[in-house]
């Protein structure tokens, strides 16, 4: 691919008081990207971090409608969104909530409009949002999904089994794949969140993008049980046999590839993993913190049943390590790397014409 043809991508710089500025800058500093990168988000503040980092990067503020440039080290395209407040490494300020709340905005409409093939989000911070007002503000993942007009959407991880230093290039092949059946509960809340419509809306949609977006042919899918041992035959919770199983058998009556439910203490092994394309767990922390122990800093996540591309990095904001230079940069390429290999497929810009946003 020539690097002309490369697809846009807008890189919102998130939460202007952490690491995600400073990676944006690091990223073309580091290296010529995969595609072509604009980042969304304040030109001075850019400049700002690229200075206190040391690093030779050209801010290029893009006129509206202005066509990125061809991926060029040392170049940092930038479509602007001012913060409403000056910002500091470390320092949160509610007051740029909405400026935060704009790049997400901005890189919507890019998308929708055809000038970007897809998106890739360093992270924010969702107290500070929800302390500026925006009451019921969960992440990014249902910020997307509501601003997108979509019923459901599904957040999996993937690490890149090539990545295993910050020099091993740019390519490399998804090795894990985790999504979650719900994201962002109180534990309390998980086993009344399960029913068989929704899993079986998310499988549905997890099978379809892992064929749409991953090339895979057949998918095959492991699905964790709820309960420990997956319920131990009802002695440990009945939500295996009354909800998961079922849900479960009438999707493989559709042809949907399904193992489980499984206890996830053993799904997460060798053997169960051998031949599966993705994991589908029921909670947040019974997935993640497998996946992470296995790719942490060389994993992404992706935000799959949306009419566009949306990666983002597998961290948070680390507002301990903005402004020092210690930033990792490992998983913003993991997923600028997965999101241009995503838009190169080409379905988003068919769906993106075709779906009212």
């Amino acid at each position: 691919m020539a690097l002309d043809d490369a697809p846009v991508l807008a890189l919102t710089c998130g939460e202007p008081a952490g690491i995600g500025p400073e990676l944006a800058v690091m990223l073309v500093a580091d290296g010529t990207p995969p595609a072509r990168i604009v980042a969304v988000g304040d030109p001075a503040l850019l400049a700002e971090r690229a200075a206190s980092l040391g690093c030779r990067v050209e801010i290029r503020r893009l006129a509206s409608g202005e066509s990125p440039p061809a991926p060029c080290r040392g170049v940092l395209p930038v479509w602007s969104v001012a913060l409403r407040a000056p910002s500091y490494p470390g320092v949160l300020d509610t007051a740029n909530a909405d400026h935060v709340l704009e790049t997400l905005d901005v890189a919507i409409d890019a998308c929708r409009s055809g000038r970007a093939a897809g998106m890739v989000t360093a992270p924010l911070h969702k107290g500070v949002i929800l302390d500026a007002g925006h009451a019921g503000f969960s992440g990014h993942t249902e910020y997307l999904r509501d601003a997108c007009g979509v019923e459901e959407v599904v957040m999996m991880l993937a690490t890149d089994s090539a990545l295993h230093a910050r020099d091993a290039g740019w390519q490399g092949e998804a090795a894990l794949r985790v999504a979650l059946a719900t994201t962002h509960l109180p534990l309390r809340e998980v086993a009344d969140a399960i029913t068989a419509p929704r899993l079986q809306r998310l499988l549905r949609i997890l099978h379809a993008d892992l064929q749409r977006w991953f090339g895979v042919t057949a998918p095959r899918i492991a699905v964790c049980g709820l309960n420990p041992h997956a319920g131990e035959g009802g002695h440990l919770g009945r939500e295996e046999l009354d909800v998961i199983i079922p849900a479960l058998e009438e999707l493989r009556a559709e042809g949907l590839a399904l193992d489980g439910p499984l206890p996830a203490d053993t799904l997460f092994t060798p053997r169960h993993l051998e031949g599966a394309d993705a994991v589908l767990a029921m909670y947040h922390d019974q997935g993640l913190p497998v996946l992470k122990y296995a790719g942490f800093g060389r994993a992404a996540n992706i935000t799959l049943g949306l009419p566009l591309v949306r990666t983002s990095v597998d961290h948070g904001t680390a507002l301990d390590l903005a402004g020092t230079g210690r930033a990792d940069l490992g998983s913003l390429r993991v997923a600028v790397a997965l999101a241009a290999e995503m838009a190169q497929r080409g379905p988003a810009r068919v769906a993106i014409s075709t779906q009212e946003l």
